[in-house]
């Protein structure tokens, strides 16, 4: 079973986040892909993927675009990193990469990278640039980002219970224990340097840019074919590492909050359920008895209780579902191993 098949839609309690419920399994492209942005991620992509919307590309695709924007494209990219590494399922063609990516001119970052080698097959025509940076301040940043991400504790809990947490955590971390080999603290320096050489070797000359964000347009416009803006905008300058810690522990108390309410939704609807069973009209009977002379009479449903059934409805089914993809995606995680 593929993981893009677990697929199931955003909860109506997903309230405190904004991302977006696209399930790309029937995407086709819309733009030609023009650039593929092979270096890796923490050398400078955020700035490039900024760089790219000022020149006028149609989307530049990024982790983020998953991680915090469409989750559901998690499930795609789990399917491609088994099937790569794993021998699990068909390889990635043209036409799977189009669902993904068919609404994008460009691409970078992780997970992209780890399919550079299919990505410059599927689309001969693009051009590839391969940000650059030290080595020694590339690994020493992403340790304290990126990698801290993957290995979070509270984002691993996150992905047992909550809906977007669910799809991006388990790829992120199945991308570092395939294309770091499970080793980045001691083998990320030799892969770094291994992916830079492989891309130089499929890649001609006139269609390769090594290129360091600090360079500014010229370079990178000359290369693309583009005109260089004007002076007074400066190429963009995006320091994630300042502040991605603390936006991805906000975006864990949001997704925590998210959970909340869907689980005192689950716990109002029992207490509705209890609520139900014990009155009479549930039955459709009436308390007609007589008490100390006075007729009884029906008592019929509340309005409470009529809210109440309708948050019972949706409290199942969207458990029902949370349980068959949390259930579907274990036993994919078992097959793995």
């Amino acid at each position: 079973m593929s993981y893009a098949d677990t697929y199931t839609p955003k909860p109506a309690t997903d309230i405190f986040t904004s991302d977006t419920d696209i399930d790309r399994r029937e995407c086709t492209r819309k733009v030609p892909m023009k650039v593929l942005l092979l270096g890796l991620g923490r050398t400078g992509t955020a700035s490039m993927r900024d760089a790219m919307t000022q020149l006028g590309y149609v989307d530049t695709y990024h982790m983020m675009s998953c991680s915090i924007e469409n989750p559901p494209d998690a499930l795609l990219w789990m399917d491609a990193l088994r099937a790569k590494y794993d021998g699990i399922g068909k390889p990635f063609e043209r036409k799977d990469w189009d669902k993904l990516l068919g609404r994008c001119q460009a691409v970078c970052d992780w997970p992209a990278v780890a399919f550079a080698e299919e990505l410059i097959a599927a689309y001969p025509e693009a051009k590839v640039v391969l940000t650059t940076r030290d080595v020694h301040s590339w690994h020493a940043s992403t340790l304290k980002t990126v990698y801290w991400r993957a290995m979070d504790p509270e984002l691993a809990w996150l992905g047992r219970v909550s809906w977007a947490a669910g799809m991006y955590q388990p790829m992120l971390r199945k991308f570092f224990d395939t294309f770091f080999e499970g080793a980045f603290p001691t083998r990320g320096k030799q892969i770094y340097e291994e992916h830079y050489d492989k891309v130089r070797k499929m890649v001609p000359p006139e269609r390769l840019l090594e290129f360091r964000v600090s360079q500014g347009w010229e370079p990178l416009c000359r290369f693309l074919g583009d005109a260089v803006p004007p002076a007074d905008q400066p190429f963009p300058n995006v320091n994630e590492s300042a502040t991605f810690v603390s936006r991805s522990r906000r975006r864990n108390r949001m997704q925590m909050l998210n959970v909340l309410l869907r689980w005192l939704l689950v716990g109002a609807a029992v207490w509705v359920c209890a609520l139900l069973l014990r009155s009479s009209s549930v039955w459709g009977g009436s308390n007609s008895s007589p008490k100390n002379g006075v007729e009884g009479h029906s008592s019929g449903p509340s309005l409470l209780l009529l809210v109440g059934g309708i948050s019972v409805l949706n409290s199942a089914v969207y458990y029902a579902m949370d349980r068959v993809r949390l259930s579907a995606r274990t036993k994919a995680q078992r097959i793995d191993k």
